[in-house]
């Protein structure tokens, strides 16, 4: 009898894939081993339409409970794996029990990364990665006074948009210069703090955080490395996250920022393939942005592709991976897009005026993203470009008359 494919992590790219393998006609068994105890949901709402109070938790989810049911998918929640025998091809599981598979998939996802400074672990010290994170977050919001984010990345931007809509005072504290300053352009940077700024909210750039300050227990602000002091009731930490790969490395897998894998998702072992914000792939877009082409993305266009595409290949029809990396963030009343992805020393051209551009970045004169606010035709028009489009040169994205969707409609 056929163990099928046992899917660990029920995140997007775990139930994408379960999903995809019953849409194809996979016959075996499926199983989604998840540790949350619910069903899989849509994580991008948790902060922003969730925390705005625009959706509820059964909004978030990505099928009702009979869909499951009905497509033979079986769900384990509230078990987290500890192990894997590669040998036997048995999965451990934290309740003692073990599941037999003929593919392991591993979509794990990522952590937060942690603040290491004293007073992390205080009560009021909030960090954003699930449904219960983002329920605690609103229940902190109703009475707070004063918020401090440290990191003015995407997660941490948005809650600041979405605490300053609810009349808290927000401060953001970010080590580098701008917001923002590792995913988009200076000229996008500064539209963002300037819309933020205008919603209230207060930016300390070049700060380092030396320690959260506490009373009775409960934070009660932030010291900076300068020796500022910043009061909050409520603080965010968005730094970053850390790849969950430990259970690959145990088993004896490559890893290094991420689970490595080929261009069919699969690691070094034919049986365990590896998808989502947990895996480190080849993408023919990472050109020039590491030695050898390899990058992990966390977005949920990726998790939904590579999903896609391991099931294909778990059902007969194996192919590449090569799905264009997109991303998006919405700030207040602002949306941020972006289509592809840029590397810091890329070249910029500005289309639009200050209310509503996109940023053009090129690498070695070609086409190699485009940040969008609040220029959704331009976004769509970059997917197209990006993805099979004909060249686009610096000189044409900088000329306003230039018929972008004319050149995107052309075959490549």
């Amino acid at each position: 009898m056929s163990a099928g494919v046992v899917v660990v992590g029920a995140g997007q790219a775990g139930f994408q894939l379960a999903a995809s393998l019953r849409e194809g006609g996979f016959p075996g068994p499926v199983t989604l081993v998840g540790d949350e105890g619910a069903l899989p949901y849509q994580r991008p709402p948790l902060s922003k339409a969730y925390l705005a109070g625009k959706t509820d938790a059964e909004g978030l989810a990505l099928r009702p409970p009979a869909f499951f049911a009905e497509h033979g998918i079986a769900h384990r929640p509230e078990i987290r794996a500890v192990g894997i025998d590669r040998d036997a091809r048995r999965l451990y599981l934290g309740d003692g029990t073990a599941l037999p598979y003929d593919h392991l998939a591993l979509a794990t996802g990522s952590r937060n990364r942690p603040l290491p400074v004293p007073g992390a672990d205080l009560a009021g010290v909030r960090q954003l990665r699930g449904l219960a994170d983002a329920d605690a977050l609103k229940a902190a919001l109703t009475d707070a006074r004063a918020v401090a984010v440290v990191g003015a990345g995407f997660i941490g931007l948005e809650f600041a948009a979405v605490a300053a809509a609810r009349g808290v005072a927000v401060t953001v504290v970010e080590a580098a210069d701008r917001p923002m300053a590792r995913a988009v352009s200076p000229e996008t940077a500064a539209f963002f703090r300037a819309a933020q700024e205008g919603m209230g909210v207060r930016f300390l750039f070049a700060a380092g955080v030396a320690e959260i300050l506490g009373r009775d227990g409960r934070a009660v602000g932030l010291g900076l490395a300068d020796g500022r002091e910043i009061p909050a009731d409520l603080v965010l930490v968005g730094i970053g996250v850390l790849p969950n790969q430990e259970l690959a490395e145990a088993a004896g897998l490559t890893v290094g920022d991420g689970i490595r894998v080929d261009a069919l998702l699969a690691t070094a072992d034919p049986a365990i393939s590896a998808i989502g914000d947990c895996a480190r792939f080849p993408s023919p877009f990472a050109r020039g942005l590491s030695p050898d082409g390899h990058v992990r993305i966390e977005s949920v266009q990726n998790a939904i592709d590579q999903g896609r595409c391991l099931a294909a290949r778990l059902n007969g029809r194996p192919a590449a991976y090569g799905a264009l990396p997109w991303f998006w963030s919405d700030q207040g009343p602002h949306k941020l897009q972006i289509a592809g992805l840029s590397a810091p020393e890329d070249a910029r051209v500005v289309r639009g005026d200050g209310s509503a551009f996109s940023v053009f970045r090129f690498r070695d004169g070609r086409l190699s993203a485009v940040e969008s606010v609040d220029r959704a035709g331009d976004h769509m028009i970059a997917r197209r470009l990006l993805a099979s489009g004909p060249p686009l040169t610096p000189e044409q994205a900088g000329d306003p008359g230039f018929d972008l969707k004319g050149l995107a409609m052309r075959r490549g």
